[in-house]
């Protein structure tokens, strides 16, 4: 228990930034979870708008200093490959 002022003012902030941490978190992995929904269900084009929304999320959420930039950048890259094969797939198909 904190016991000067000081102390519980920390606390109440470490509580207050670990719960719009989590809540970035969880944010950026439910949009994650819509992303890889639409390459398995939607079209190239959804997939498309939806790759630009879903890295600004991931880009803020580095931004925050929740998940390291590299982290970041990895994610983006797999989700822009991802995309780029659905793109392939799709047009050998049509």
């Amino acid at each position: 228990m904190a016991h000067s002022r000081t102390a519980r003012k920390a606390v109440r902030q470490n509580a207050t930034r670990r719960a719009r941490n989590r809540w970035r978190l969880s944010t950026m992995r439910e949009a994650l979870k819509e992303m890889r929904d639409k390459l398995l269900h939607g079209t190239v084009k959804e997939c498309e708008e939806l790759q630009r929304k879903v890295s600004r999320l991931i880009d803020r959420t580095a931004a925050s200093g929740v998940i390291h930039k590299n982290q970041a950048a990895r994610r983006k890259s797999r989700l822009v490959a991802a995309v780029r094969a659905k793109a392939k797939t799709g047009a050998k198909t049509k």
